[in-house]
C-alpha cells in the first residue's frame, strides 16, 4: 500500500492464494459463530445435557463441518473464476478478492455472478436465520425462567456473542453492497480493509471483557480515588 503504484506486483496465482484466503476468513466468521449460538443455546436451554451433548467428539464435528462447509464453497467459488481466460491485468481492490479476480476475464461471468450470488444469500440466510433461532429460544427460556443467575449468565454470555456477530455481518454486508455500485469505489476499498481490522480487533476486547481477570486488571489499573487525609 505504500509502494508507487507502478510497483505494485503480485501474480496470478498469488492473488488466487490471497482470495482464497480472504473469503475463507469471511466465510468461516459466520459458520463458526454459528456454532457459537448454537452452543449457547445448549448451555443455557439444555444445562444439564450440555456435557452429554457438546462432547469432544460432536466439537470436532462441528469444528471440522464449519471449516469444511467453508472450504469447499469458496473453492467452488474461486474454481469457477480461474477457468475464465484473463485480458486485463489491473486489480483495483486492495486486495485480491474473487470480485476481482474474474472482473480481468473478458469472458461471460454470469455463471460467476450466479454462484457467487447464491453462496452469499445461502451463507446470510443460514447464519442469520440460525442466531435468529438460537437467540429467540434463549430469549423465550429467559423471560419463562425466574432464575436471576440463569437471566444474568445469559445476558453476560449472549451480548458479547451478538455484538462481534452484528460488527461482522454489517463489515461483511457493506463490502457485497457496495460491490454493486462502482461509483463508490473508494468507499469499497476503505470497508474491504475495515472488514479485515476492526472485526479482529475488537474480538479480543469484547470477549475478554467477560474474564474476570480482565475486569480485574482494569480496575487495578484504573483510575483510583484518594481519600482525603
Amino acid at each position: 500500500m505504500l509502494r508507487p503504484q507502478s510497483e505494485r506486483f503480485i501474480t496470478y496465482y498469488e492473488c488466487v492464494v490471497q482470495a482464497f484466503t480472504s473469503h475463507m476468513f469471511g466465510t468461516t466468521s459466520h459458520t463458526v459463530l454459528m456454532i457459537m449460538a448454537f452452543d449457547r443455546y445448549v448451555a443455557i436451554c439444555n444445562p444439564l445435557r450440555y456435557a452429554a451433548i457438546m462432547t469432544n467428539k460432536m466439537v470436532i464435528k462441528l469444528t471440522v463441518s464449519a471449516w469444511g462447509v467453508a472450504f469447499v464453497l469458496v473453492g467452488i467459488l474461486l474454481g469457477l473464476t480461474i477457468r475464465l481466460n484473463r485480458c486485463r491485468t489491473l486489480i483495483m481492490n486492495p486486495y485480491c478478492d474473487n470480485a476481482s479476480l474474474f472482473k480481468l476475464s473478458c469472458e461471460s461471468v454470469f455463471i460467476n455472478n450466479v454462484y457467487g450470488l447464491t453462496f452469499t444469500v445461502v451463507l446470510f440466510t443460514a447464519s442469520i436465520g440460525s442466531i435468529v433461532l438460537t437467540y429467540t429460544k434463549i430469549t423465550v427460556v429467559c423471560l419463562t425462567s425466574k432464575n436471576k443467575s440463569l437471566n444474568s449468565k445469559a445476558l453476560t454470555t449472549c451480548s458479547t456473542h451478538l455484538v462481534v456477530y452484528l460488527i461482522m455481518l454489517f463489515s461483511g454486508m457493506s463490502i457485497i453492497t457496495l460491490h454493486r455500485f462502482p461509483q463508490f469505489s473508494d468507499y469499497r476499498k476503505l470497508s474491504s480493509i475495515l472488514f479485515h481490522i476492526i472485526p479482529a480487533s475488537l474480538n479480543p476486547i469484547i470477549y475478554g471483557m467477560q474474564s474476570k481477570e480482565i475486569r480485574f486488571l482494569a480496575k487495578f489499573f484504573g483510575p483510583k480515588k484518594i481519600l482525603p487525609s
